[in-house]
């Protein structure tokens, strides 16, 4: 299904029945396929909806470089415009930012809330990643001189964009020059002072492995988050919910069983 919100196409899936409503939401890079193993957990006591954010999978792009209020604000008008609220939400990685957004801005959208590797607080940089920082960008700001001089600017170009690729992260590199603006805005954005607004019951479920968002994150999110627990997959990875998806099921069923 499509619907049109401030001039961007949303694709969106429905399945499951049940009283209670389910938003499930993708981490970046990923669509809304990614939580189809999930729903199909779920939809057997859940209506369910999954949507593809901006930028990933069936979606339009934003008109823009987006930041996590855009998003957050794209995704409110696709709840209230299928009146798909409250509901519970769970989502994964980047989808984690969104909803921690709407949870703080908007608590009235959530009954219960479930992030898995959930994206949102910004580390602190190693002493490494600073001087390695700093280099990209010395050398970025030498190409992007060369690039004024018409001899030389084609060759420069070339060079920064073997730069981009050295330094780039995988996810970044992955991007078009616009995503990458977009991509940029929502990473450099700390949450971290959203999750004392929190209303709603949360459980974080991760895995011990993961390294792209650390079980410390989860640990702190929950002495943020005021009602709040933490459930462990032991060995998981960042798709832990995935690899260990009978586990996880059975614990977000468990927690969501009051409501079902």
């Amino acid at each position: 299904m499509i619907k049109e919100i401030d001039g961007v196409s949303i694709s969106y899936s429905m399945c499951g029945a049940g009283k209670k409503k389910v938003l499930l939401l993708h981490g970046w890079g990923c669509d809304g396929s990614l939580m189809q193993p999930v729903a199909n957990t779920l939809q057997d006591r859940f209506e369910i909806l999954i949507p593809d954010f901006p930028g990933h999978g069936k979606s339009g792009r934003p008109p823009r470089p987006w930041g996590v209020p855009e998003y957050a604000e794209c995704l409110k008008k696709l709840l209230t415009e299928t009146g798909f609220f409250p509901c519970h939400v769970i989502a994964h990685s980047f989808g984690c930012r969104v909803a921690a957004w709407l949870a703080a801005e908007n608590p009235e959208l959530f009954d219960r809330i479930v992030f898995t590797g959930a994206a949102g607080i910004r580390r602190k940089p190693t002493e490494e990643e600073q001087k390695r920082s700093r280099r990209y960008q010395k050398l970025k700001h030498i190409c992007e001189t060369a690039k004024k001089v018409p001899l030389i600017a084609g060759a420069a170009g070339h060079a920064e964009e073997r730069l981009r690729k050295k330094f780039g992260s995988s996810d970044y590199n992955a991007l078009d020059e616009e995503m990458r603006k977009t991509f940029v805005k929502v990473i450099n954005q700390d949450l971290t002072d959203l999750y004392g607004r929190f209303r709603s019951s949360t459980l974080l479920i991760w895995g011990t492995a993961d390294t792209e968002t650390p079980l410390w994150m989860a640990k702190e999110m929950e002495k943020r988050i005021p009602d709040a627990g933490l459930a462990v997959l032991e060995g998981g990875s960042h798709f832990a919910f995935l690899e260990q998806l009978p586990g996880f099921s059975l614990i977000v069923k468990e927690f969501l069983k009051e409501d079902a």
